[in-house]
């Protein structure tokens, strides 16, 4: 019965696209569900006029559809270095959200409504459903409330259980498009750590003790945290993220990271997409030991409080002497976005004995390779604020791991000049100083 619907639903790329017409919204998967052929194909449309299209941390190849400008508005919930390269050339804007409700903005028709949503996916299996693969997300919400439906089908992307939410049935799907045999899922490895990220995941170790539920994003300094755990004797750690990553493999592959200590989800790593190795999307294909979940789920603060112990890691861009967190901007340049950063610094810490550690490099290097402190007075006046000070539990750098939650003003910029890189803390001192944030009491300098 689902081989004869499926014939009858199958066309060309280029038949499926001519669904979309001027004026429409169309969204794409998220991550590496993002369309391949059926994107190529949309570009050829260049017929069209004002078509909005959305995305979500845009993986290689390259929209197609963005460097379509007169067609085409390409927008991106959570940026990427693609998305950042797009949006140099003015072909792709970035969309806020809190990520943990956009199941809801779908549902509740709070989003624009979606006139095409475009998905790849895996085979369909003899009960007539396709799995979304490594990016369940938002994506049966989006599917739900789209007028029309559009999957391309990739025998590349592994099959990823659930959890909740991680498959389609074919009764939900208007046209199916089957990719190239040799089409596959971006090919990622994490970044190699530097010194300072593993200077960073050594202080953030003194944190993590047996039983802790662990969060991790991407980059060399979760990369680096994944390694010095699965090279420790820690024991029954969890895993409930946003973001699986190579270094999970790393740490339930060493038998640290078992999730037996967890108080529900017991013994799998819930999480809501992937992007990394192609070791890592073998790991993954029919791992029970993976949980797909939508991100209503993983990222809603209230499931992540009902976790004991709960360790939250994300990456930050800058920090004001208020601790004011800047996570995705520099000045007028957008570099990532919110995503689940707001969603894990709170359901953190409303966990049992749970923590947030947001952690940043001490410096950069500008255009002109200045040595440049990621800790500031204030932000430049485009900056954006991710993280309110109130929000803020434990800042790490290089130079130590503080923790600001409930101190005032004079005192958290104490604890943030502690970490600064030392070429700079005699200038964070002044600026504390006229900016009245300082106090005779105050041991630096």
């Amino acid at each position: 019965m689902y081989k004869e619907e499926y014939k009858r639903k199958l066309v060309s790329a280029e038949e499926a696209v001519k669904v979309v017409k001027s004026g429409d919204i169309v969204d794409y998967s998220f991550f590496c569900g993002k369309p391949v052929v059926c994107d190529q194909a949309l570009a050829k449309r260049t017929d069209l006029k004002n078509v909005q299209v959305y995305c979500a941390v845009t993986v290689p190849p390259v929209p197609e559809v963005a460097k379509v400008k007169d067609s085409f508005i390409y927008n991106d919930w959570q940026f990427s270095k693609v998305s950042r390269i797009l949006q140099s050339y003015g072909l792709c804007y970035y969309s806020p959200i809190l990520y943990h409700d956009s199941c809801r903005l779908y549902r509740d028709r709070i989003a624009p409504h979606r006139n095409v949503m475009i998905a790849q996916v895996t085979p369909m299996d003899k009960f007539g459903y396709f799995n979304l693969g490594p990016q369940n997300s938002e994506t049966l919400a989006n599917i739900q409330s789209a007028d029309t439906v559009i999957i391309e089908v990739n025998k590349n992307q592994p099959i990823c259980l659930g959890g909740a939410e991680e498959s389609v049935h074919i009764s939900m799907v208007d046209f199916i498009v089957e990719a190239p045999d040799d089409q596959k899922l971006p090919d990622l490895p994490g970044i190699k750590p530097t010194e300072i990220d593993k200077a960073i995941a050594n202080h953030l170790m003194e944190f993590i003790h047996d039983g802790c539920c662990v969060q991790l994003g991407i980059g060399g300094m979760p990369g680096a945290v994944g390694t010095a755990i699965a090279e420790s004797d820690l024991k029954n750690l969890g895993g409930h993220t946003e973001m699986f990553v190579d270094a999970y493999v790393d740490m339930i592959e060493a038998g640290r990271m078992n999730g037996m200590a967890k108080n529900f989800d017991r013994g799998r790593v819930a999480y809501t997409f992937a992007i990394g190795s192609q070791r890592m999307y073998d790991f993954m294909n029919n791992n029970p030991v993976c949980a797909s979940y939508p991100v209503d789920y993983t990222n809603d603060p209230r499931v992540i409080s009902r976790l004991d112990n709960f360790i939250s890691i994300v990456n930050a861009v800058e920090v004001d002497l208020y601790s004011q967190v800047n996570g995705e901007s520099n000045d007028t340049v957008q570099i990532s976005g919110n995503g689940g950063m707001w969603d894990f610094v709170t359901g953190a810490q409303w966990s049992k004995n749970g923590k947030s550690f947001i952690c940043l490099a001490s410096t950069h290097k500008d255009k002109e390779g200045n040595l440049k402190s990621r800790i500031v007075p204030t932000f430049e006046p485009a900056s954006i604020t991710t993280i309110c000070r109130q929000m803020v539990d434990y800042i790490v750098t290089e130079y130590g791991a503080v923790r600001l939650r409930a101190k005032p003003t004079w005192w958290r910029a104490e604890e943030l000049i502690s970490i600064a890189h030392p070429d700079f803390r005699d200038e964070l001192i002044k600026e504390a100083q006229r900016m009245n944030i300082w106090t005779k009491t105050n041991k630096i300098g």
